[in-house]
């Protein structure tokens, strides 16, 4: 997502039009979901996607069209009905409203603002759309910190009841779409190791912020994790010396040795931290719940550990565990877990 609204910025910057593309409603089995986006820039190019095919390249034609034409915006909705969905070339079915934009170099201040927040992720974030053709852009941004943003014509008593966890269509008028740009929380990974190196970059694909913590100096080292957000060199007895957990944090525990890993736990288990999730066999697992009910530690408290962590896809390599724990989080994330 960040990357995208750099790109549309440089655009920008070079005195060049682009069109913002965003899903804006979608039914049935649609590739792509509310929110997903799309630039398309005036020498034909593209960046982001909303689900490829069909549906995908028509929303180009469109985009490359309005930047021909000079026009300001559209809303047009792809209508899959079963004869339909052969013709445009989607097997998926389904129906899809796409919003365009045309962006100019008087949306900077507010795409500087977009990457900001991207950048910074310390608070909730909704970045508002309008859904109404013809009418010039007019992104919008609500935080707490600035309030309403860049949207003078829009009322916090429309607003407020749309600042949800998922996106959300306003079709009274004035009509448009509200959804998270930035839900706060990091994942604080514990242990720089072979894991650790593979799953920081997936999950920083995927939109989680990763704070990587290593008592070892020789892994501590932010060449080594240039997706991370921040890196801690501290003593995992004492890790509240140096972070606070709180309930939108994750936390992913892969240290090299079983007491390091335990003694991260019986600190951790005391946070409301969103996710826990610890690395190790199923007789390590047995071992370390035995210790941590010593301590006092309810079956309910050690419940919240996904351990072994990950999705049961079988992979061996770092690369393959470090998909299968990115692939619970994303369904812990999402509510499917």
């Amino acid at each position: 997502m960040k990357a995208l609204f750099e790109a549309l910025r440089d655009a920008l910057l070079n005195s060049e039009k682009a069109v913002l593309c965003t899903i804006v409603a979608s039914s049935g089995s649609s590739p792509r979901g509310e929110g997903a986006k799309m630039a398309v820039f005036a020498d034909g190019t593209a960046t982001g996607t909303i689900g490829g095919g069909a549906v995908e390249r028509k929303s180009q034609e469109y985009a490359r069209e309005l930047l021909r034409s000079g026009g300001a915006s559209l809303v047009h909705a792809f209508r899959l009905s079963p004869n339909e969905v052969q013709d445009i070339g989607m097997i998926c079915g389904g129906n899809v409203t796409v919003a365009f934009q045309v962006l100019d170099a008087a949306a900077l201040p507010v795409l500087d603002a977009i990457v900001e927040a991207l950048t910074r992720c310390d608070e909730d974030v909704w970045l508002i759309t309008p859904v109404q053709e013809g009418l010039p852009w007019s992104l919008g941004l609500y935080d707490a910190s600035h309030g309403l943003r860049f949207a003078d014509a829009l009322h916090m008593e429309d607003l407020r009841p749309m600042l949800l966890s998922r996106g959300v269509l306003r079709k009274e008028d004035p009509s448009f779409y509200v959804e998270p740009l930035v839900q706060a929380g990091v994942v604080y990974l514990f242990g720089g190791g072979h894991v650790g190196k593979a799953l920081c970059p997936v999950l920083s694909q995927v939109g989680f912020r990763v704070v990587l913590y290593d008592d070892r100096p020789q892994a501590a080292v932010p060449e080594q994790f240039p997706q991370a957000v921040r890196i801690v060199l501290g003593d995992y007895r004492h890790i509240f010396d140096h972070i606070t957990i709180t309930d939108r944090d994750y936390v992913v525990i892969m240290t090299p040795g079983h007491q390091s890993d335990f003694e991260l736990l019986a600190q951790v288990l005391t946070t409301p931290a969103s996710y826990v999730g610890c690395i190790g066999s199923k007789h390590k697992v047995a071992a370390t719940r035995e210790k941590l009910a010593r301590l006092g530690f309810s079956e309910a408290d050690m419940d919240r550990v996904h351990s072994p962590i990950g999705l049961p896809i079988g992979g061996e390599t770092p690369e393959e565990i470090a998909i299968s724990i990115a692939a619970e989080m994303i369904a812990h994330r999402s509510g499917k877990l």
